[in-house]
């Protein structure tokens, strides 16, 4: 299974932004966890970060001729403010999974709605970095 994973604004800043809340570890240090324990999965992962929601929307939209079969998502912040990433996602076929670090219902009240989750088939929270694992199982049983 062919797999995009799009992690959205300040992912870039993990292990220096809160790491009381989102851990001590980098997002080069989560890509490698992840694909250290995915190893003998049938799948190939592709990862794209950025702080921008027009290069997000933009790598959704490319979606369509890329040959990805599925699309892991962690639109961080984007999740409770951006109505356009949720309307890219809604143009989607493939599964897609959304997920975050923490557990959003243990935050602050406006982390509680999650636009985009609703273009989602399956939601991860709250499972730190297993999140990403646990997010390519899911895929893999459907």
């Amino acid at each position: 299974m062919n797999i995009l994973v799009i992690n959205g604004p300040n992912l870039n800043m993990l292990g220096k932004r809160e790491p009381q809340v989102y851990g001590k570890f980098s997002l080069d240090d989560l890509i490698q966890f992840t694909e250290a324990n995915c190893k003998d999965k049938p799948i190939e992962l592709t990862w794209f970060q950025s702080n921008s929601e027009s290069e997000i929307i933009e790598k959704i939209h490319s979606l369509f001729e890329s040959g990805f079969e599925a699309l892991i998502i962690n639109p961080a912040a984007y999740s409770h403010t951006s109505v356009a990433i949720l309307d890219a996602l809604k143009i989607l076929t493939i599964p897609i999974v959304e997920v975050h670090l923490t557990n959003v219902y243990t935050r602050e009240a406006f982390r509680h709605q999650m636009l985009t989750a609703r273009a989602s088939s399956i939601i991860m929270s709250g499972l730190g970095k297993h999140a990403y694992i646990y997010a390519i199982n899911a895929l893999l049983d459907k």
